[in-house]
């Protein structure tokens, strides 16, 4: 019996250097995680070769983790540091009616235009991401589990997440069920480096991303922060030298790049910090699969560091925490040559700092509109408490300005925006929005995407009939009430020139479909 295509198995080389224990022999021996390099080359049957890293996990232990993404034989060869180990497995079809999109199609990435993302075999994808940035270090197994079929549920299919606690003037107890503890990545981030690596956080962390894949929730891993962190005190990611900060990148494509996952290797800075580039590098030369990579800024930042390097495959923006709606700063960035894909990977967190803002469905609105500004890889959701994992609603030490008041992530867990922005990726399924593209000029309809001759997409907070003025939009019509994802009306326009009928009142999404890409239930 082989391994299903796209499904990580694990090879164990245990031939390594003489190290006893869970953490490096920083005095002794060496330490293994910077100095010991190890990788596998993996050749199909075809001729097919894709290289993975390895990854110390202490002791005498390195693992390399693989997902086939071909049926059939493949051969097996280990090189680098350790004496070379050779051998064979098979890699089998997935089982009929696989339910996780990401084994069923693949791992995600760029569409052939770069505008949006598409999984391997070409079925098309939309993003619908939440931020729950400080999970790996404050969230157990079983809160996990909650949170991650709450999230799935809702129509989320990806997570952004701050693998290692960035600040280095943090403290607490390391234990994450404390008030104020915390899981701790490297022993040395407090001096800003990331050399004396704690083994045991990264096999914690590796049961949670589990789980998240198994909810089919991708995790967007984001090495160290460079904005304002978990606390806002002296985040490492701007101090860690380059060369640490991509041994750190090559280390969590060895570890996790063999599920689905996205790599966010800047995060809440200008985007123009030299780890970036050196992580962002490193990514692409070791992550076998393309996997998307990426920038993302803090507010008032023009977002466009390092446009036309090769590793890069997507640039966000963040629109800020003042409950204001800015779908223009999408729109300039999908201006931005070469093309690079867009989203605003921060809009307002809901309840951030203050109860009632950016509520409800003010998240609904932001992610639409966003979404037809030309942010075609996705949408994005963020809810005050639930991005610190704060334990319960009197847990101290936060930022008042960014935690909701009387909640903790449990209850942040339940904020009414969150339902309409996972929506988006429920109403979007199964439609053919690869590279679909900002549309001014075929209606009147504000906001609006298209895909020549296959769909028509419009946003209007209101409703209301649409006047079409382009041939080239499709007859066929459904509108949907963008709130639950109802479908309000399915027809078929006479005439090009007939507008799309709607009494209004009330948000609503227009989607036009030539006949090949009708839903079966509107046949």
């Amino acid at each position: 019996m082989g391994t299903p295509v796209w499904r990580e198995l694990e090879l164990v080389l245990t031939d390594g250097p003489d190290t006893e224990g869970s953490g490096p022999e920083v005095d002794g021996g060496g330490n293994p995680y910077t100095e010991v390099e190890v990788w596998v080359d993996f050749e199909h049957e075809t001729g097919i070769r894709l290289r993975r890293p390895a990854f110390w996990d202490g002791g005498r232990t390195w693992r390399v983790r693989f997902a086939p993404p071909e049926v059939g034989s493949w051969k097996w060869t280990s090189a680098g540091s350790l004496p070379e180990q050779s051998g064979q497995l098979d890699a089998v079809a997935a089982e009929p009616g696989e339910a996780n999109p990401f084994y069923a199609h693949g791992f995600w990435r760029m569409s052939p235009g770069g505008r949006s993302l598409v999984h391997a075999d070409g079925t098309p994808a939309i993003l619908a991401a939440d931020t729950p940035w400080a999970l790996p270090w404050r969230a157990t197994p079983e809160q996990v589990r909650v949170y991650a079929a709450d999230r799935q549920a809702k129509g989320f299919n990806a997570v952004l997440l701050m693998t290692i606690q960035p600040d280095m003037r943090a403290v607490g107890p390391r234990d994450r069920t404390q008030d104020e503890g915390f899981g701790v990545g490297f022993d040395d981030l407090g001096e800003g480096h990331l050399n004396r690596i704690e083994i045991g956080y990264f096999q914690y962390l590796d049961e949670l991303i589990a789980i998240l894949v198994e909810h089919h929730l991708v995790p967007v891993l984001q090495p160290v922060f460079h904005g304002f962190g978990w606390k806002g005190l002296d985040v490492a990611g701007p101090v860690v030298p380059p060369v640490e900060y991509a041994r750190y990148c090559r280390y969590l494509v060895a570890r996790y790049g063999a599920r689905p996952a996205l790599y966010l290797v800047g995060a809440d800075g200008s985007g123009e910090e030299p780890q970036i580039p050196a992580g962002g590098a490193e990514v692409h030369a070791w992550d076998c699969y393309g996997q998307p990579t990426g920038i993302h800024y803090r507010p008032h930042i023009r977002s466009d560091a390092f446009q036309d390097a090769e590793w890069l495959d997507f640039q966000w923006c963040q629109t800020g925490h003042e409950g204001e709606h800015v779908a223009e700063r999408v729109a300039d960035m999908w201006r931005n040559l070469p093309i690079k894909a867009v989203a605003n990977g921060e809009p307002t967190y809901e309840n951030s700092g203050v109860t009632g803002k950016a509520t409800g469905w003010w998240q609904g609105h932001e992610a639409w509109s966003n979404l037809c500004a030309g942010g075609t890889m996705g949408v994005v959701y963020g809810a005050g408490s639930l991005w610190q994992w704060r334990l319960h609603p009197d847990e101290r030490g936060h930022e008042p300005y960014f935690v909701a008041p009387g909640a903790g992530w449990r209850e942040a867990l339940d904020f009414e925006g969150s339902v309409y922005v996972g929506m988006v990726s429920k109403i979007l399924d199964g439609l053919p929005t690869t590279d679909m593209a900002p549309d001014w000029t075929r209606a009147i309809a504000g906001r609006a995407l298209s895909v020549d001759g296959r769909m028509f997409l419009a946003y209007r907070e209101n409703g209301g009939p649409i006047m079409v003025f382009d041939d080239s939009v499709p007859l066929n019509y459904r509108i949907v009430d963008p709130r639950d994802g109802s479908v309000v009306a399915v027809g078929v326009r006479e005439s090009p020139r007939d507008p799309i009928p709607d009494a209004g009142g009330a948000p609503r999404v227009y989607i036009c479909l030539a006949d090949e890409d009708l839903p079966s239930a509107d046949l």
